[in-house]
């Protein structure tokens, strides 16, 4: 068995306890759960059935029978607790983003590497198998040289959802709103597809329809080092809330996908085309936080307690999962500057 401690019982955690639920037979098991606030913890372990009931997360972290620690905090204190569950020995699955600035995620890394942690970095989109097909036909050569990627990212969160819980939409505990909170999983998912590093970036992001210190409404147009130009949008401005949008376009074809289903797979060489891939169960999430499917975070969840039986890697380990974060603070750097943001020099990792 293998027994998983939740800090943190806001919304995600609960995708994280019905994933839970599916894996119990296979045991996993949600052992204890954590929150600041007494009756938001205690309602959380009535709900789901919890055994062990924390109200500090040092004090879970100090439970000899929690194996793997879900970090479900706000974005802005993932580092902290996933640095602190590393040094008392626990593995970790931290929600996206792993922390909201690059030097902050450095810091986590050092310690997970320090202290040969088995860390798993939630971005349940990668299992999507529309999305694996597409990554394995870009590396295959099947589309060629890719020429024009694109992510569209248009959610919709009204000012009730802000208001909701005091970190969201704030530049400290959420790092910053339409991308760095919803656009983070399309952005990953996009350049993660691709396999390619980014070369320069120039983007603008804007406050237009929500009374909140951060950007409700983004666009960037990224080049890539391989010579693609991916346009990234994302807003949670777009009511009532539209299916996340993926396409490439290559010199030897064309695929796109969104939360629904596959929308083009055409390939010049017919005879040489991947298989069209089925999409799986639904992503969900444009149109409410709470509209979430669960079946990327059963794959990784099942995956981490592999991982830790079995001695190896997660799928997605810390430094497979900060390049995201690194282009939206991009974006953030080239509104406050008006200028291009050059990525030569800097670290990156092809996903």
């Amino acid at each position: 068995m293998m027994n998983f401690g939740i800090i943190g019982c806001g919304v995600i955690a609960f995708t994280h306890a019905k994933a839970l639920e599916q894996l119990r037979e296979e045991g996993c098991i949600l052992h204890a759960c954590c929150d600041i606030l007494e009756e938001k913890a205690d309602q959380y372990a009535k709900e789901h059935q919890v055994p062990h009931v924390y109200y500090n997360y040092h004090d879970l972290l100090a439970d000899r029978d929690v194996d793997i620690v879900c970090v479900c905090v706000p974005s802005g204190i993932h580092g902290e607790i996933c640095i602190a569950a590393s040094e008392a020995g626990k593995a970790i699955v931290c929600e996206k983003p792993m922390e909201i600035t690059p030097e902050r995620i450095q810091a986590v890394i050092r310690t997970i590497e320090k202290n040969h942690t088995k860390m798993q970095c939630i971005f349940q989109r990668r299992m999507m198998p529309a999305a694996i097909a597409v990554r394995q036909a870009i590396a295959d050569g099947k589309l060629g040289r890719i020429c024009l990627a694109e992510a569209q990212l248009k959610y919709y969160r009204d000012q009730a959802y802000y208001e909701s819980a005091g970190w969201r939409g704030t530049w400290e505990l959420d790092g910053g709103g339409a991308l760095m909170n919803q656009g983070v999983h399309g952005i990953d998912l996009i350049l993660w597809m691709l396999g390619d590093e980014i070369d320069t970036l120039y983007g603008q992001a804007a406050t237009l329809g929500r009374q909140i210190p951060v950007e409700d409404t983004a666009a960037a147009v990224l080049r890539m080092k391989k010579g693609a130009i991916c346009v990234i949008d994302g807003a949670t401005t777009a009511y009532p809330g539209f299916s996340t949008t993926f396409a490439i376009h290559g010199e030897l074809g064309s695929v796109a996908f969104n939360d629904e289903g596959i929308l083009e797979w055409k390939f010049i060489r017919e005879e040489d085309a991947p298989p069209r891939p089925d999409m799986g169960e639904r992503v969900g999430g444009a149109k409410s936080a709470v509209d979430i499917g669960i079946y990327g975070h059963i794959c990784l969840l099942r995956d981490i307690a592999c991982a830790v039986k079995e001695d190896r890697p997660p799928l997605i380990p810390p430094r497979n999962a900060d390049l995201a974060v690194r282009a939206i603070c991009a974006v953030y750097e080239s509104t406050r500057t008006g200028q291009v943001i050059s990525f030569a020099g800097k670290e990156q990792e092809n996903l």
